[in-house]
């Protein structure tokens, strides 16, 4: 259940309580109120028939009020009472309906003086304020259920364009701020301002992370250059050759570095061009110079940019090649391009967290520096793919890359004018 709906709810139980409370309270109230007044009537009824009795006078009555002696209609816990030598009044369903007895002993015989006043006019009234209570109460708990939702849904939209936010930053836009977005100096506020904080902390973190290794790899390529240069002048043999293979490794480290420093800047722009799936893949296995084993369901024509797809894909297969074990599978259905080795398959924490820069597989970090994938998974955001890494029941590790399709060709271009390999 929603906020919203939990405040609604609560708002709405807590109103029905209160109503059903109040009108109960004023119910019972007019209840007691018309027996009493009733009650008096009744009794200064009782008195007035009481005195024309004793002077020897007709017993009058008209209307609701009726005066008799001997009235076998007497209730029976009323007659018990006056038979004690006692006057009373009494509340009860007769055979005309409901009314209130009075009565007293007249005679030592046991004669009783009796006054009935009808009830039934009283209780119409009471069935006529029990319909406005009702009114009320509908009334009063729609009015309070509507304030509730109002002010439950001004609360949860608030919340949502924080929780919106929230997830925006998570996916890499750290410059996003929802103070201006969330009016107010509640509590939602505030949680708005701890965002905004976080979130700018968190963009500043990033910046001083990305310009450090921005600067890194540029302060290393001016000594690295002279490095190969230095390398390449050594005399042939197995000492030089272990060197400048270990020269080549850093200087790639170097420029992986450099276009990690590019990625995380966000200033890389695609060049993105219709591009035949299948023809492309073969050319990034055959550059690779890999064993792969290129299955081809379905082609189809994509929009990406041809470059960067390359070094996706070369960093998937190199990755399975370094990591996995096994024949290395490349399937082609449509706009997914699956790879797969035959290995342990991708650690946990890669599932889990994607791809972490500096970290591999194996334990001795000799076959790599991790970041191979980071890259891939860079060059995707920036052509609009989608790149996901799953494990295989039956074992390997399992890379895919979702492609978006590329427009229908403009029937007014010639075969010379469309893009090509």
């Amino acid at each position: 259940m929603t906020l919203r709906r939990q405040i609604a709810t609560a708002v709405a139980a807590i109103s029905v309580l209160v109503a059903v409370a109040v009108g109960l309270l004023v119910h019972q109230a007019m209840v007691r109120q018309h027996v009493d007044q009733a009650r008096g009537s009744a009794l200064t009824a009782l008195d007035a028939a009481l005195g024309s009795f004793e002077r020897n006078e007709e017993l009058t009555g008209g209307g609701r009020r009726q005066a008799a002696v001997g009235d076998p209609a007497l209730p029976a816990r009323l007659r018990a009472l006056v038979a004690e030598g006692r006057r009373g009044s009494l509340l009860a369903q007769g055979p005309e309906g409901e009314s209130v007895w009075a009565a007293v002993p007249v005679r030592s015989d046991g004669e009783v003086l009796s006054v009935r006043i009808d009830f039934a006019q009283d209780r119409r009234a009471i069935a006529d304020l029990d319909r406005i209570i009702l009114l009320a109460v509908v009334a009063s708990v729609f009015i309070t259920v509507l304030a509730g939702v109002l002010v439950a849904d001004r609360i949860s939209r608030r919340l949502r364009t924080a929780a919106t936010a929230a997830r925006g930053i998570a996916a890499g836009r750290t410059d996003t701020r929802i103070g201006e977005l969330v009016d107010g100096r509640d509590e939602v506020a505030d949680l708005a301002a701890a965002v905004d904080l976080m979130s700018r902390e968190l963009h500043r973190r990033l910046e001083d992370e990305q310009r450090f290794t921005a600067d890194v790899a540029h302060e290393l390529r001016t000594p690295l250059t002279g490095l190969v240069t230095a390398a390449e002048l050594l005399p042939p043999g197995r000492p030089t050759q272990l060197v400048q293979n270990r020269v080549q490794a850093l200087r790639a480290l170097v420029e992986d570095l450099l276009e990690v420093s590019r990625l995380d800047a966000d200033v890389e722009t695609p060049d993105l061009a219709a591009v035949p799936l299948d023809r492309a893949v073969r050319r990034t296995v055959t550059l690779t110079g890999l064993d792969v084993d290129v299955e081809v369901r379905a082609d189809a024509s994509v929009r990406t940019d041809l470059r960067r797809l390359d070094r996706i894909l070369g960093n998937l297969l190199l990755n399975a090649d370094r990591h996995g074990g096994g024949p290395i599978h490349l399937h082609v259905d449509g706009h997914r391009l699956t790879v797969r080795d035959h290995g342990p398959g991708f650690p946990d924490e890669l599932l889990r967290d994607g791809p972490q820069r500096f970290r591999t597989s194996v334990r001795e970090r000799g076959r790599g520096h991790g970041l191979g994938l980071t890259i891939a998974q860079g060059h995707t955001r920036v052509i609009g793919a989608t790149l996901t890494f799953t494990n295989h029941p039956t074992g390997g590790a399992v890379a895919t890359l979702l492609l978006p399709s590329a427009p229908a060709p403009d029937p007014g271009l010639t075969p010379d004018e469309v893009p090509s390999l």
